[in-house]
């Protein structure tokens, strides 16, 4: 396996910005710890570096490291006062019937699945804001905001309200997505040839971050380019999904 290079979107002494690919850790696995993940390759190369927060394994997207002690007390003080701004691209099912809207539902473990999350009255407080991006015929574009940072919180907000990830083994209905679902009746194959997947894991891509910087009280503002995967899908919707 070739050596990963990170995608550095900001770097100073204080704290260090990245563009987090599908498929990464964020931090050691609690089991697997050599499971390749972003803070052993990080620390690897600029010695000890703090954990802010985190991305699930397969989210792309902007993650936040702390360069020394100073800088991560003060980010994690921002993000657990939720004074961190933080949007997410979202490939969904279906069509929303309002542009835009807040889902304001508590989030608590599954009763009987171990990981799973659901909406539930006995969970924890949990608001996610959503804006139409772009509408297909079947499936939806969309930004989401989050107020607080609950396990899969996007994931199974959407979920709530009927419009789960286009791929989400979790709360969706797809372990991969298809060109044959776009393009329906227009899709042809031949007889020697299967079908490879477009999507493999959950559209979410941590979009944006807005941060006060933790030394000079800047405001800081950051955006990730969009993922070649789901970059590639979006162009497909656009050609045949409208």
């Amino acid at each position: 396996m070739p050596k990963y290079k990170p995608e550095i979107i900001f770097e100073d002494t204080d704290i260090l910005l990245i563009n987090k690919p599908a498929g990464m850790l964020s931090i050691p696995d609690r089991f697997v710890p050599e499971r390749p993940n972003l803070q052993h390759i990080l620390s690897q190369e600029r010695g000890k570096i703090w954990v802010v927060h985190r991305l699930d394994k397969d989210t792309s997207g902007l993650i936040c490291f702390a360069l020394n002690e100073q800088a991560h007390r003060n980010l994690s003080q921002q993000f657990e006062k939720r004074q961190v701004r933080k949007s997410y691209l979202v490939l969904t099912d279906g069509n929303f019937p309002k542009d835009t809207g807040t889902i304001d539902r508590p989030i608590a473990p599954h009763s009987s699945i171990s990981g799973k999350m659901v909406a539930s009255a006995r969970g924890k407080k949990a608001i996610t804001h959503y804006k139409v991006v772009e509408r297909f015929r079947y499936f939806t574009l969309v930004e989401a905001q989050i107020e607080t940072g609950r396990t899969h919180q996007i994931r199974v907000h959407l979920e709530s309200i009927g419009h789960p990830l286009v791929v989400d083994t979790l709360y969706g209905k797809r372990s991969e997505f298809f060109l044959s679902e776009i393009k329906q009746k227009r899709f042809n194959l031949s007889k020697d040839q299967t079908e490879r997947p477009l999507l493999l894991r959950q559209p979410l891509h941590a979009w944006q971050l807005e941060i006060t910087h933790p030394i000079t009280a800047e405001t800081l503002k950051f955006e990730a380019n969009f993922p070649k995967d789901m970059r590639a899908v979006v162009n497909q919707l656009r050609k045949w999904g409208k």
